[in-house]
């Protein structure tokens, strides 16, 4: 168990996590940041990272991907200790310190935002058996950075917009780019779907994949098979990487397990988003109260409320309520 005992824990790196982790940090408060995916940036940055967002104040439009590195930056100039690839299986308050039991190690908080949007969000991947070295170097549900594959041959399995989208944006650094889809039409935007019928990348339609393996000739190489639908045509690609991008899956159930009072699949807040527990908040979709509206401008409010409270009720006695121009001016 880590001695460290934090003011604020926030479970879920999307927007309305990370904001309020800069916010709490702005505050002098001393916070973790718990994501159970690799990187930073939630539903925008996994789901939509090409999609264009309307509704966030003085920004006309920003995409997913640019929206979390502009968040990410901003809490870069606070910092704070971030986990990632850490799931919180279950809270248990101790003597008014809560222990958030994870897959890595216990954390210890004085106060908890839960900031999970729609749930823990997990890729769907390959339902068939392969060798798990190969996820290794070779096979990835989530794009870190282009860097990763420039210069090499990709296959790209999906059909959404994320899957249409990144395929785009790798065949600008990989040597070669694949888009495997078990149809002929992607459910994406009309916009993406033009772009990347205009770019060089190889439309494989309509496959699926049925088997992923070493290559026996190269071994830091790949062999994806595929069978078209409804044939028995079957063919195989040899390829450096392979991107699966059949979206995510997310569940709130576990909330039900951590007693926290839920109306439906949402957490009931107050006004200053408390849940049923001391000293634990929500904030963002996962949250529902009257007039909740769901959008990330109403979650970056959200944020600093639940900071706000959490702050007095841990610290009644300490003015840490400035301007955030005066705390920079310091």
């Amino acid at each position: 168990m880590n001695d460290k005992i934090y003011d604020i824990s926030i479970i879920g790196g999307g927007p309305a996590g990370i904001f309020a982790a800069y916010f709490a940090r702005l505050r002098n408060l001393d916070v973790a940041l718990i994501e159970s995916l690799p990187k930073l940036g939630g539903q925008p940055e996994t789901l939509y990272a090409q999609k264009h967002i309307y509704d966030i104040a003085a920004l006309p439009k920003i995409s997913g991907t640019d929206l979390t590195k502009q968040l990410t930056d901003q809490l870069a100039i606070m910092n704070c200790d971030q986990y990632l690839k850490t799931s919180v299986s279950s809270i248990e308050r101790k003597d008014d310190i809560w222990e958030l039991t994870t897959n890595k190690e216990t954390i210890r908080t004085k106060a908890i935002i839960i900031a999970i949007g729609n749930g823990a969000f997990k890729p769907r991947k390959l339902t068939f058996n392969y060798d798990p070295k190969i996820e290794d170097n070779n096979l990835d549900y989530f794009v870190n950075s282009l860097d990763e594959f420039a210069g090499k041959d990709v296959v790209v399995a999906g059909g959404g917009d994320s899957a249409v989208d990144w395929s785009i944006d790798l065949s600008k650094v990989a040597n070669h780019t694949s888009l495997v889809h078990r149809r002929n039409k992607y459910r994406a935007m009309e916009s993406s779907v033009n772009k990347l019928n205009q770019s060089n990348v190889d439309q494989l339609n309509p496959y699926i994949i049925k088997g992923v393996d070493f290559n026996t000739q190269t071994p830091e190489k790949i062999d994806v098979t595929l069978k078209m639908i409804k044939s028995d045509e079957i063919k195989t690609i040899t390829t450096d990487k392979l991107l699966v991008n059949y979206g995510f899956v997310s569940d709130s159930k576990i909330l039900r397990d951590w007693n926290i009072e839920l109306n439906g699949p949402f957490i009931k807040v107050s006004q200053q988003m408390e849940t049923n527990l001391p000293n634990v908040f929500a904030i963002g979709d996962i949250v529902t109260y009257p007039g909740k509206l769901q959008l990330i401008t109403t979650a970056f409010a959200e944020g600093p409320i639940a900071v706000t409270k959490a702050l007095r009720n841990i610290y009644p006695n300490k003015d840490y309520f400035e301007h955030s121009t005066s705390i920079f001016e310091k």
